[in-house]
């Protein structure tokens, strides 16, 4: 099959981009040919992956969103693709990947006046257009809280919702040489033996809770605060955080290390991951951490935070977010051993599957895109 691929905005080390990637290289791997349309680039795409850029120009971001899902509806039925795959929501997908929560949902819980605003009626019909009963387009979910919430909202058919079991790489594993890269990555990276290094991972910093992961460091009692370095890896702004760190005396046990290609060893390297997020549809590194052995601190808004409360791999924090639990669990978890979190995180992942989303998603795709 020929088929288009379309997102908003490639970057390498963004979780909705790396699923893009993945599926899109099951596909080729398979013998279909595959090209992604996105607005903006920041890097090149696998070979064997085509990879166009859009023009849509507009003062207004969710015009421009607009523009560009009417572009590359035309050029899908110029170019003879035999189906449109969709990363953002958009109509005339064939496919869409449900990276994002429900739009609708978010919107209820607004006043009417934002519910009145050109962005939130756009965001709407777009996400209408895929999930509304009478539409054509099959969902692949990652999520299965966010599966009832789109049937709630929409009454979707069932047939047209597909739920993926996760999809992390395999390189995640801690396996029989754990021990040496992690002293590795440990003496790359100056931390001696007595220190702990907290580690987050993901774009979008203010959503993924750091404001609330430096307030836990400070909170930490003198002895133990000295001893912990906060390492951070993903793409966004980090001055407001830089600056926060330096209010909260953390600047020189603060590291940012930007988007980068080894977070395996990273996730071995650590002691604890921290992903107190705001919201988060799925949260994959939380996975990522399981299968590397990585205890883990997490808020109960994440999707995946259930694979972390039946393993036992981890503490999931109570909603409503709580900093005073934060602080005083993270003081917990690093005055402690960690290996009886270690050892559940292991069975679970020995006994649940956490790496075919790509296959089975490409199953559905060749199911439905004929």
């Amino acid at each position: 099959m020929k088929l288009a691929f379309a997102l908003f905005k490639y970057f390498p080390y963004g979780g909705l981009q790396r699923d893009c990637v993945k599926i899109a290289m099951e596909c080729v791997a398979r013998g279909h040919q595959v090209d992604v349309y996105t607005l903006h680039a920041d890097a090149d795409l696998p070979d064997g992956i085509g990879l166009h850029l859009v023009a849509a120009r507009h003062h207004r971001r969710y015009r421009r969103y607009e523009l560009f899902a009417a572009s590359v509806q035309q050029l899908v039925r110029e170019q003879g693709y035999d189906g449109l795959v969709g990363f953002n929501k958009m109509p005339g997908l064939d496919v869409y990947y449900a990276a994002d929560p429900c739009y609708a949902a978010k919107a209820a819980q607004r006043g009417w006046l934002y519910r009145q605003l050109g962005r939130t009626r756009s965001f709407l019909a777009s996400e209408q257009a895929v999930f509304a009963a009478t539409a054509a387009t099959h969902s692949l979910l990652i999520s299965p809280r966010e599966m009832e919430v789109f049937r709630t909202y929409y009454a979707t058919a069932p047939q047209r919702l597909h739920l993926l079991p996760p999809g992390i790489q395999r390189d995640r594993l801690a396996a029989a040489d754990y021990p040496q890269r992690r002293a590795a990555k440990r003496q790359e990276l100056g931390l001696g033996a007595d220190e702990l290094m907290l580690l987050m991972v993901g774009s979008g910093f203010k959503t993924k809770g750091l404001d609330r992961s430096l307030r836990a460091i400070a909170a930490l009692p003198q002895a133990l605060r000295e001893r912990c370095r906060l390492y951070v890896v993903g793409q966004d702004n980090i001055a407001p955080f830089a600056r926060l760190a330096a209010r909260l005396g953390l600047q020189k046990q603060f590291y940012f290390l930007a988007g980068r290609d080894d977070v395996a060893d990273l996730l071995f390297a650590a002691d604890v991951l921290l992903h107190p997020a705001y919201r988060e549809n799925t949260g994959t590194v939380l996975l990522e951490a399981l299968a590397a052995q990585l205890p883990l601190l997490v808020t109960a808004v994440c999707g995946y935070s259930f694979h972390i409360r039946d393993s036992g791999g981890g503490v999931v924090l109570d909603e409503p977010f709580s900093q005073q639990q934060m602080n005083s669990t993270l003081e917990r978890m690093l005055s402690g051993a960690r290996r009886h979190w270690q050892q559940a995180a292991a069975a679970y992942v020995a006994e649940h599957d956490l790496f075919s989303l790509a296959p089975r998603a490409v199953d559905i795709i060749e199911q439905v895109v004929t």
